[in-house]
């Protein structure tokens, strides 16, 4: 694994090895990416699409589980999101807000984010180039958007924004980014100071780069494409259509 110098600083560190999904699927994957990209933590991507049927086999040879995310530094392989933005806040304690309170508040919204809203995965799967009209706003789902809306307000008010847990990006808001993708795709209702957060999410530099390079990828894995369908109906695909 390659040395790095930050000119910012003048030290040495090591060129992370990020392992990710399509971009147009991968919720998971675009955690750690947009930490790091939002805060300019060098490291080499490694896009590896899905397989029809499955893809377990080949993401064995580079991830544990078999899922992706999964991180390399050098000989040390972090597989989970989770436990990926922890080790990369072993180097860079900037991925976590500095106070202790809302440390604390952030690493328990990220754990809820991680672990939960089981309504709100399954019956709106990210992908971001397409928009979709939900047939019906089921309970579960308006209870996961309650919460949500419920836990970003928390955060805004009790650490004064403009992100979750102060004043600037940190893991917390990487762990909602894909919500946000989800929230514009599927048209979800959420209250106006909710919905800014989600705007503001969308648009960051680094979540438009993401979402355009998204729109470009030519690949299509059938079993994600008919997830997307069994809760609305689709009302514009502005993907790059496959050759």
């Amino acid at each position: 694994m390659a040395e790095i110098v930050n000119l910012e600083t003048g030290g040495v560190g090591k060129l992370y090895r990020l392992f990710i999904g399509n971009k147009n699927y991968s919720s998971w994957s675009l955690r750690p990416w947009v930490l790091l990209r939002q805060l300019q933590i060098p490291f080499d991507e490694q896009l590896v699409p899905f397989d029809e049927g499955g893809s377990w086999e080949k993401f064995r040879h580079f991830s544990p589980n078999g899922l992706v995310p999964c991180l390399e530094d050098g000989d040390i392989t972090v597989w989970d999101s989770l436990a990926i933005v922890e080790y990369i806040a072993e180097h860079y304690p900037q991925v976590w807000p500095e106070s202790n309170a809302a440390r604390a508040w952030a690493r328990c919204a990220a754990a809820e984010m991680h672990s939960g809203f089981a309504a709100l995965r399954s019956q709106c799967p990210m992908n971001c180039g397409v928009t979709i009209s939900l047939r019906a706003l089921t309970p579960a789902l308006q209870k996961d958007l309650n919460r949500i809306a419920e836990l970003w307000q928390q955060g805004l008010q009790r650490f004064g924004g403009p992100f979750l847990a102060g004043d600037r990006f940190t893991a917390v808001d990487a762990f909602f980014a894909p919500v946000a993708v989800r929230v514009q795709g599927f048209g979800l209702p959420l209250p106006e100071a909710a919905a800014a957060y989600v705007r503001r999410l969308l648009g960051l530099p680094v979540m438009i780069k993401w979402v355009d390079e998204a729109l470009l990828e030519p690949w299509r894995e059938p079993s994600h494409e008919q997830e997307l369908l069994q809760s609305g109906t689709l009302v514009e695909d502005r993907r790059v259509q496959p050759t």
